[in-house]
């Protein structure tokens, strides 16, 4: 028998570093060529890990969490021969559709250089109540010796499908899952081994961690209430920052950091906008498809940042050098199940109203269910941000760094409002907007603005170049 030692694989694009963000094996197991060993995070995708060889798990490298540097021991397998085999340099390709978090890249697959296919960073969207389930996250296993992971729920296995039995699990066998149903697991606190499935072969699937979910939440909803009424609630637990969740703490705080932010907040008035809008999308919502309030505002701001290149910028402050960019690659924040994404939307100058609005719809979609690709997640030189109804008055968005300006998006009210000495019922929404001080000016930014407003305002004004 022979050792093999599984390097950390060279990513490409300069990384030189990645997080350790799960485990697919532990000490004691046996892979085979090709079976993925483990998931890691760059900055903007998660990365898996499949072992070119077959052997038996004897050590493995970190712990998850654990922030590790490209080339260091991943881990150890003992294999047939009697001499070590020398790892590849690169990890061979893994992964595939239904991956399960965004920022994957499909067309990882067909570039040179043997990097490893990017899964996606994010689960598909889940019924509210698997988000409201009130299941206790658990950190997945770590290597033999650690300290156990906290204890998690025990899920009553849901009942055999009609149309055929399930194949049984052998007694202590790894549960068979893809890594979008592990990833969905650990963040709900769901114990696999207690799960039965409902796949090929027994494999587990969502709609059996759906079906578990559905039958915790049913059963516990009125202890839980006797507990809230009856117990003193002084427990706590842990939660470790890690995954994409890390990624998007270090990000607002590198921005935080390192950006004098300045918020400028105007208030609107989009009568004539929301009115446009409807006798739009009533004409032509059936074939062209309806138009929300954020094409619109897409529009003006590919307008307005003709006229201001300096806030359609990226700044490299290390190098004190800022960038104005001629096209607009507008980034959209969307949030999903796992955190704030922000896919772009490439050259936003180029597209009409409807373009803009299936292009915004589609790239918030993407985030979601994991299929934005690295290009669709990278490249943005100004953001749009909105909550849509829960918007609030007033907002202070935070830049999305390198970029120096983010274009925030309040909720519509109505109001009364005073028009040349009248009161009128009209309606009005706040753009709360944050801007880089170091290279964008208060008397720029709000220049800016009045010219998004006055685009607003007159809405027949966005049709005419």
């Amino acid at each position: 028998m022979g050792l093999h030692i599984i390097k950390m694989p060279d990513i490409g694009e300069g990384i030189a570093e990645v997080e350790l963000v799960e485990w697919h094996v532990q000490a004691g197991d046996t892979v085979t060529e090709d079976q993925v060993l483990a998931d890691v995070m760059t900055d903007k995708a998660t990365v898996q890990v499949p072992s070119p060889v077959n052997g038996k798990v004897l050590a493995l490298g970190g712990k998850v969490g654990e922030v590790m540097a490209v080339g260091s021991e991943l881990i150890r397998l003992e294999v047939e021969g009697g001499e070590a085999a020398e790892p590849p340099p690169n990890a061979k390709k893994a992964g595939g559709a239904g991956a399960a978090r965004p920022a994957a890249d499909p067309g990882a697959a067909g570039r040179e250089g043997g990097t490893p296919q990017e899964s996606a960073q994010q689960d598909t969207a889940r019924p509210d109540t698997a988000r409201q389930g009130g299941a206790s996250r658990a950190g997945p296993p770590e290597q033999a010796g650690a300290s156990p992971a906290p204890a998690r729920l025990s899920i009553v296995p849901p009942a055999v499908p009609a149309g055929g039995a399930v194949a049984a699990r052998p007694e202590g066998g790894r549960p068979l899952a893809s890594p979008a149903v592990r990833r969905r697991a650990w963040e709900l606190g769901i114990d696999l081994q207690a799960v039965r499935g409902s796949g090929p072969a027994g494999r587990i699937t969502h709609a059996d961690l759906d079906a578990c979910l559905s039958r915790e939440t049913a059963t516990a909803a009125g202890a839980a209430a006797r507990l809230f009424a009856y117990e003193r609630r002084d427990d706590q637990k842990e939660v470790r920052i890690i995954g994409l969740r890390r990624r998007i703490a270090e990000k607002m705080q590198e921005s935080k950091r390192r950006i004098p932010h300045f918020t400028y907040v105007e208030e609107l008035d989009v009568t004539e906008l929301e009115s446009l809008r409807a006798r739009l999308n009533a004409q032509w919502g059936e074939t062209r498809g309806k138009l929300t309030l954020l094409p619109f505002l897409a529009r003006a701001m590919v307008l307005a940042l003709r006229e201001f290149p300096q806030i359609n910028a990226r700044y490299d402050d290390e190098a004190g050098i800022v960038t104005h960019y001629g096209p607009v690659h507008l980034g959209i924040a969307a949030q999903t199940d796992g955190g704030l994404m922000v896919p772009v939307l490439h050259h936003a100058e180029a597209l009409d109203l409807w373009a803009l609005g299936r292009e915004v719809a589609r790239l918030a979609q993407a985030a979601r269910d994991g299929s934005a690709t690295r290009e669709e997640l990278t490249g943005s030189t100004i953001t749009l941000t909105s909550l849509g109804p829960l918007g609030g008055v007033v907002s202070t968005p935070v830049i999305n760094h390198p970029e120096v300006a983010i274009v925030g998006v309040n909720r519509i009210i109505e109001k009364p409002v005073v028009i040349q000495g009248a009161i009128a019922v009209r309606k009005t929404m706040n753009l709360s907007s944050s801007f880089d001080h170091r290279v964008v000016d208060g008397m720029h930014a709000a220049e800016f603005i009045q010219k998004l407003r006055a685009y607003m305002e007159c809405p027949a004004l966005l049709f005419v170049e």
